[in-house]
């Protein structure tokens, strides 16, 4: 399978604003040349849990994430157009992970992973609301 990225500009009108969005689709070149024929997926803007349904990740399996970001790669030195190339860039820093920040707890001032809860406004790792308030975060 030799496969690649075919890009769509569409450009709308909205309230007299020129809006550009792009599309990308995934296109098998060992099939055909030209593009209806050589058609595989389209290339969604997130791969994540939520869409367990798509296309794309039916096709590639476990191997999406690195297929996606493989695929982008190439086709951002393979393309001329500025425009396209910061959408490529853009689609390549959604498919990134997010690393976990951690804070620093306001009572004894190690680091943890937050859990937002808003009645209180200093941030305190599990330990030190057990210390100060009785019981874990979330229990009755």
């Amino acid at each position: 399978m030799n496969i690649g990225l075919q890009v769509f500009r569409y450009e709308t009108v909205n309230s007299g604003n020129l809006q550009k969005s792009f599309r990308f689709a995934v296109v098998d070149f060992s099939k055909s040349k030209g593009y209806p024929s050589n058609f595989v997926c389209m290339l969604p803007l997130q791969l994540g849990a939520t869409k367990s349904n798509s296309i794309f990740l039916q096709v590639f399996g476990d191997q999406s994430l690195e297929q996606a970001k493989a695929l982008l790669k190439d086709a951002l030195e393979r393309e001329n157009d500025s425009d396209v190339k910061a959408e490529i860039q853009r689609r390549l820093k959604l498919l990134e992970l997010k690393k976990v920040d951690k804070i620093k707890c306001s009572g004894c001032g190690k680091l943890f992973q937050p859990r937002r809860i808003r009645r209180f406004k200093s941030n305190f790792c599990e330990e030190c609301m057990k210390k100060k308030f009785g019981t874990p975060i979330g229990q009755k």
